[in-house]
């Protein structure tokens, strides 16, 4: 980063979200991570407010050696009690442990000494618990405070409750109704809101009333990671008559019942029955992993179907680059709006196949990326899936589009640092 770019201001910035991975956990850097980096670069004082439990490896964490020295900010780790269901009561504790231990801990390091009051607190929503601590921190400090939405949280939670449909009918309105009074109580509270999608500004914000300033910043990717996809050029007579290479799809992302992924298998036995030569990756782990796995080696035919599991991220750009469509195969009542997989799709420049109305959709047609399918719906996935590959160059104009999209508005060597002048700006 150009040093003539730094704030001339420099700022306390507190960032406040539990469930991010953090440097020394490997994986690339997500929002936060990304974000605290850029904030750093800038010129502030970043401290990171996270649990000592991993969401994602369910394991306890601790920062590395020399994180300061390498990344420019600073981890501050919030006990709390570990949980393996992410649908569970423990978790929940868990949040309550994180909003009470982050709040007495801020409180007594700056009382101390030992840390700089903030004068930004920005904290993600989900769980509720930070943000409701960060509140009470931001008004007892004197701090600006920010409410980054990464989720249409509770609403999420419903489909999540484990209990049969007629007693999610009465427990809903009484728990959800609370949870739903909370987030209003905190976003009333807050001077700014961010939000990873617009979807998620909008129908959070849509009872609570005032104005405030609001950034969206989409979940984005590191552009760089992958090379840019093959121009498309004329092609002389041999090679049109040449019968194409199969064509070759990716999904990534945590193999979890709110993906589509039924839906994905059960296209690849039509396409096979059909003769489609299609090849179909996927990459992640989760619960369904190990059906997945079954599922794919029964399926017989032209169409295969290739359960990767987790990959280290090198490998993972690989795959991506290495295939022609992303499928964006995500139930719509999960109310998922941009997923993390869409970005690193578009990035990779891959067409796009996607089940998620909204946001994502309107985006994906706005820039011809790619071809909307309908969740649940086998023969509506193999319906896209056989438009591509009968028709390279449709699939090429798409692929180019996908690029333009990541370009406008994934890329986070643009859009984390536009993030970081909006909060700048919130200090005044």
């Amino acid at each position: 980063m150009n040093r003539a770019e730094l704030t001339p201001h420099p700022l306390a910035i507190w960032v406040v979200n539990p469930f991010d991975d953090i440097p020394g956990e490997g994986l690339q850097p997500l929002r936060f991570w990304t974000l605290c980096r850029v904030l750093a670069a800038r010129g502030h004082d970043v401290t990171w407010w996270t649990a000592n439990w991993s969401h994602r490896r369910k394991a306890f964490r601790r920062p590395p050696p020399q994180l300061f020295d390498e990344e420019g900010f600073a981890i501050r780790l919030v006990p709390v009690r570990p949980y393996t269901g992410n649908v569970s009561l423990k978790r929940l504790g868990s949040h309550r442990d994180f909003g009470r231990g982050l709040e007495k801990l801020a409180t007594t390091a700056v009382a101390s000494g030992e840390l700089e009051r903030p004068d930004i607190i920005l904290a993600s929503l989900p769980p509720l618990e930070g943000p409701e601590a960060a509140a009470r921190l931001a008004s007892r400090l004197d701090s600006v405070l920010v409410v980054d939405l990464m989720d249409l949280w509770p609403e999420t939670f419903e489909r999540l409750l484990p209990l049969p449909g007629w007693l999610r009918d009465i427990v809903s309105p009484v728990l959800l109704g609370g949870m739903k009074r909370r987030r209003r109580q905190v976003l009333e509270l807050a001077d700014g809101v961010s939000a990873a999608t617009a979807t998620y500004a909008e129908r959070s914000l849509a009872d609570v009333p005032g104005q405030r300033p609001t950034h969206v910043c989409h979940l984005g990717a590191f552009l760089q990671e992958y090379p840019s996809p093959p121009r498309s050029a004329p092609l002389d007579a041999a090679v049109q008559a040449a019968p194409p290479p199969a064509l070759s799809c990716v999904f990534a992302g945590t193999l979890e019942r709110g993906q589509d992924l039924d839906t994905v298998i059960a296209a690849a036995r039509l396409l096979s029955a059909a003769g489609e030569q299609i090849d179909i990756h996927i990459a992640g782990t989760g619960r369904v992993e190990g059906g997945l796995r079954t599922a794919a080696a029964a399926i017989p035919g032209p169409t295969r179907v290739v359960v990767h599991g987790l990959l280290k991220r090198a490998a993972y750009a690989e795959l991506l680059c290495s295939c022609d469509v992303g499928l964006v195969a995500v139930r719509p009542e999960t109310l998922v709006a941009v997923p993390y997989k869409a970005c690193d799709y578009a990035a990779a420049g891959l067409a796009l196949v996607n089940s998620l109305p909204g946001e994502l959709s309107a985006l994906i047609d706005e820039h011809r990326a790619g071809l909307d399918y309908t969740a649940g719906d086998p023969e509506s996935l193999v319906r896209a899936l056989s438009v591509f590959s009968k028709d390279r160059s449709l699939l090429q104009a798409c692929r180019q589009g996908a690029t333009r999209l990541a370009e406008a508005c994934f890329d986070r060597e643009k859009t984390y640092p536009r993030f970081a002048r909006w909060l700048e700006s919130m200090a005044g």
